[in-house]
């Protein structure tokens, strides 16, 4: 994916791997050369964080915005104290990864009027056919608009990552393309990325259009 949108914002349901994602294009805009942050706005679900890659981050040189007690022991839904310098800076790319369903989202809603009023971003649906919630386009564009209407953005495009984790095979995000087009064509947006495993992408490299590869969060126990 190539965007000049200063904005970058992953959202998806629980388990759709739009952590690791956000984490990933993050890396990848540093490595061409932006000056770039990661904000986690996730305070629905503790388990993956990007505070959990925060030695990378900064070895890469990767600012990280995320609630205090991120990774701790406890689970406070406490917003960081850095929130608004989101929009406020406009001098660095920002990527956002925001909470996996429609509460999730309400916490974008403290900054919506902001990044509307910018308008440099792009809103990003990660999609996984082999989760529950969202194995066809209805459920998928269910969940969609929920978080539309939490946090009063629409989306703009979608990311596939569909993936059966470890028992993942070319084979598997082949099978998913079918799924991602019909839940583009319900929506009304493009795929602008399908994301897989780094030690898949020479197999599928030509045949699946803006392929992405993908290097796994490690959680910190």
């Amino acid at each position: 994916m190539s965007s000049a949108k200063r904005l970058t914002l992953f959202c998806g349901h629980y388990g759709s791997g739009k952590t690791n994602i956000a984490l990933n294009y993050a890396l990848h805009l540093r490595q061409s050369g932006e000056a770039v942050t990661v904000a986690d706005l996730d305070i629905v679900n503790p388990y993956f964080r990007t505070k959990d890659s925060r030695a990378e981050l900064e070895r890469a040189g990767v600012g990280l915005i995320c609630s205090d007690y991120a990774g701790g022991n406890l689970d406070i839904p406490a917003l960081p104290p850095e929130l608004y310098a989101i929009t406020d800076d406009r001098s660095r790319r920002v990527v956002l990864d925001i909470g996996g369903d429609d509460r999730g989202a309400l916490v974008l809603g403290r900054l919506t009027p902001a990044i509307l009023a910018e308008n440099s971003y792009e809103m990003l649906l990660v999609i996984n056919r082999y989760r529950p919630l969202t194995p066809d386009a209805p459920s998928t564009i269910e969940v969609m608009r929920e978080i539309e209407q939490a946090g009063g953005i629409r989306f703009t495009g979608l990311v596939n990552n569909s993936n059966l984790g470890e028992e993942t095979t070319p084979g598997t995000v082949l099978a998913s393309l079918p799924y991602a087009q019909a839940v583009s064509e319900a929506a009304g947006l493009p795929v602008v990325m399908t994301t897989v495993k780094k030690n898949l992408f020479e197999t599928l490299q030509g045949q699946v259009p803006g392929l992405f590869p993908l290097t796994l969060q490690a959680k910190i126990v």
